[in-house]
């Protein structure tokens, strides 16, 4: 009896050693751990576009500060949908971030994508925002945004302007000034800010709805005339430049094009706190805020909690511009 005991005990304390070592190999394995291998960040438009450029202006200085390297692997397409799904589906052990912008609550309220906003994704934390700038062709008399609204009111249908396509942050842009100054301009959507500038130097289109980025090497050189950005507040890359909002006396034109880094749905709370905490300690060192700078943004970061706010309030927001507006996939 006392051997059959022995035994039995034997065996409890063998069960418990082996149940302590496996939760410690988990426990190692999980998010105390994390990062133990590169990271992967999805940027969901081609190389060279602006939301590339700000990923690779945080992306050495996040990989020192997490002691792994980060990819970036650009999945282009669809407007930014298919990047933004490959994320949505990938394992959520914060291997797989979307880097990715204001297009993310934009896309849901013109096209059908595969993916919801708000249940497929952890909001980690804002990085960056700048404002679209509204800019003509010099040839075209119109020097001020009260001047674009005489000469559209004046002659409406005939006018048009030029953005980097349906459901982009600029003909978000272009639609909300419609609406909010009661104007018909017609919107003529490229495929990117390169030909959208383009044709805007060369006469083709007067008005131009672009990122500052894309414009502001034009506007130096004087071959675009800035007339007013979307933010609240003036752009410090453009800072003579007004915003819609004080050249027409009202409160509610804002477009901002925000960037921001999102992981799936069901990521360890830990893991999205980790990347917070380091992605927002980025971007206020002096280095990348001056960097960032340099592009026309202003260094954000923030807490996921912020983010989501963001999340939710524009896809209200641009759910009722979308249906005010007309907006339709093309």
């Amino acid at each position: 009896m006392k051997k059959a005991w022995t035994r039995a005990c034997v065996r409890m304390v063998s069960a418990l050693v082996s149940g302590i070592a496996s939760s410690v190999a988990v426990s190692a394995s999980g998010p105390s751990a994390y990062p133990s291998k590169p990271i992967r960040f999805v940027v969901p438009y081609p190389p060279g576009g602006g939301t590339d450029i700000i990923a690779r202006i945080v992306q050495p200085k996040l990989s020192e500060n997490l002691g792994q390297p980060i990819v970036i692997d650009n999945r282009g397409g669809a407007g930014g949908a298919l990047g933004t799904e490959v994320t949505a589906r990938s394992t959520p052990d914060g291997y797989t971030i979307l880097f990715t912008l204001s297009s993310h609550t934009i896309n849901p309220k013109v096209f059908k994508v595969p993916y919801d906003v708000e249940r497929d994704f952890a909001p980690i934390s804002l990085v960056a925002s700048l404002p679209q700038l509204i800019a003509v062709n010099p040839a075209v008399p119109i020097n001020s945004v009260k001047d674009l609204i005489a000469v559209a009111k004046a002659k409406p249908g005939q006018l048009s302007y030029a953005s980097v396509g349906t459901g982009s942050p600029s003909h978000i842009a272009g639609e909300l000034l419609k609406l909010r100054a009661g104007i018909d301009i017609v919107h003529v959507p490229y495929k990117g800010g390169g030909p959208a500038v383009t044709d805007t130097i060369g006469g083709q289109v007067p008005i131009l709805f672009v990122s500052i980025p894309a414009a502001m090497p034009f506007v130096r050189s004087g071959r675009l005339r800035p007339i007013a950005v979307t933010t609240l507040k003036r752009s410090p890359a453009a800072p003579t430049v007004p915003t819609v909002a004080e050249a027409l006396g009202i409160k509610d034109y804002e477009v901002d094009s925000w960037y921001a880094m999102f992981a799936p749905a069901k990521t360890p709370r830990a893991i999205v706190e980790r990347l917070q905490r380091e992605i927002s300690n980025v971007v206020q060192t002096p280095e990348i805020r001056e960097k960032l700078l340099q592009q026309g943004a202003d260094a954000v970061g923030g807490t996921s909690e912020a983010l989501d706010a963001v999340v939710k309030a524009e896809l209200v927001k641009w759910q009722s511009l979308v249906r005010d507006a007309k907006i339709k996939a093309d």
